[in-house]
């Protein structure tokens, strides 16, 4: 089974429609199976003290017209609806909070996603869990006990998903990426396992493709230099088809892990091995 490559564009399209495409573009053209967003309705993530304190951006000077700039709307996704149509790539996104679960609904994406942050959310499991569509549950943050309890939920309900290994930092340091949990979460949960990747570079990525995962997601972005707390541990066009080609060289170099003789070799140990009576 080929690994279920994802390009998370999250919120680094920063509100604006057209990078969105390029981003699209890039996951289309690096040969990704998907790309993916992030969905909130601000009163429900955040605290009114929260939105009102102060920050300065493009958008205004405070909290809330900073989100609401980079919180795209209905428009904007049938918008992205259409454009992944018309470039045959799926799309799905990771709500944070009921009320956008609900509004992802409307648009029947084939695949549902659970954001390490809201692996501890129950009532958004359980809503996410009885649409049935395979869902991709991240678990950065977690516990085993966070975990027993969302797989326990996705189970109850007969809903096909699979576990994503994630470190929740932005980016992740290469000390703290701990890529043997993968086989832990499988053998614990005896599930597909994937990794969502916040770490800067490739190699890591490469050997958890290795560990035979079965999904990949790494957040894309146009440079990493551009405004945003997601940029720096995104992968820019050039770095994500690379990637991309690395993962699917190592699927097909993995083999069948059986030890014989291939058909080519055989000439060659006929020649190497002329003076030994071997056969």
């Amino acid at each position: 089974m080929s690994i279920f490559i994802v390009a998370e564009i999250g919120i680094n399209h920063n509100g604006d429609m057209s990078i969105c495409k390029e981003l699209i573009n890039v996951a289309v053209e690096s040969g990704c199976d998907a790309v993916k967003f992030q969905k909130r309705d601000l009163d429900k993530v955040y605290t009114q003290k929260f939105l009102d304190s102060p920050r300065e951006s493009h958008w205004g000077t405070t909290q809330r017209e900073q989100k609401i700039g980079l919180e795209f709307g209905v428009n904007e996704y049938k918008e992205i609806e259409q454009y992944c149509k018309g470039k045959n790539i799926e799309w799905f996104a990771s709500a944070w909070d009921l009320n956008s679960q609900f509004f992802l609904q409307q648009f029947g994406c084939k695949y549902n996603k659970i954001a390490s942050a809201m692996i501890v959310y129950e009532d958004l499991l359980k809503m996410v869990a009885k649409e049935g569509k395979h869902t991709f549950i991240s678990t950065g943050m977690t516990t085993y006990l966070d975990i027993d309890k969302a797989v326990e939920i996705f189970r109850q309900e007969g809903c096909s998903f699979e576990l994503m290994h994630a470190v929740s930092t932005y980016p992740m340091k290469d000390r703290n990426a701990n890529l043997n949990i993968i086989n832990t979460l499988r053998d614990r949960y005896k599930c597909d396992v994937g990794y969502s990747g916040h770490e800067v570079g490739l190699a890591i990525s490469n050997a958890a493709a290795a560990l035979g995962i079965t999904s990949l997601e790494r957040h894309i972005t146009l440079d990493r230099a551009m405004y945003g707390s997601d940029q720096s541990a995104s992968v820019e066009p050039a770095g994500f088809k690379q990637l991309v080609g690395a993962v699917r060289k190592i699927e097909k170099a993995m083999g069948d892990g059986v030890k014989k003789a291939i058909k080519e070799e055989v000439p060659i140990a006929n020649n190497l091995r002329q003076h030994l009576d071997w056969k």
